[in-house]
């Protein structure tokens, strides 16, 4: 049976919260879950951590000591950005072949201990997932126009 991945992504402003959340997973309605199809659900949260590298890698390789942080300030170029993060969700959701792809991203102020990204993935099979996932974190990264700016502690 050939289905077509359940597929959600949304850029919201500040941290996600219950609600964003909710929401979102609540659009993809039993209708994965019910299907028998589903194997393996993994969620990701990124979450504001309190310590970040100061700079970037030394020329050895070696990270800059860490800096406490009070929030990441998410920039992020609309609506290429909203374009992009749904492009990648559908070419990861195909390659791996996903029954559903969920992913949220924060924009603006987050602080330290918030959300600022959740990403669910189903699949049948516990190794689309894990792959899947780490797939879509890396070329997020690499890929979609949302920058951070660390708020430094005094």
């Amino acid at each position: 049976m050939n289905t077509s991945p359940f597929i959600f992504t949304a850029i919201f402003d500040g941290p996600i919260g219950v609600a964003e959340d909710t929401r979102a997973l609540r659009s993809v309605g039993p209708a994965a879950d019910a299907s028998g199809l589903v194997g393996a659900t993994i969620r990701f949260d990124g979450i504001v951590r309190r310590d970040e590298p100061s700079g970037s890698r030394a020329e050895d390789g070696v990270a800059t000591p860490l800096r406490a942080l009070v929030a990441l300030d998410y920039q992020s170029y609309d609506p290429m950005a909203e374009r992009q993060f749904e492009s990648l969700a559908r070419d990861v959701a195909r390659k791996f072949g996903l029954l559903a792809l969920v992913a949220l991203h924060s924009r603006g102020r987050v602080r330290v201990g918030e959300v600022s990204f959740v990403l669910t993935i189903m699949s049948a099979h516990r190794a689309e997932a894990i792959a899947a996932t780490t797939a879509f974190i890396d070329r997020l990264k690499r890929d979609v126009p949302i920058w951070k700016s660390p708020v430094w502690a005094e």
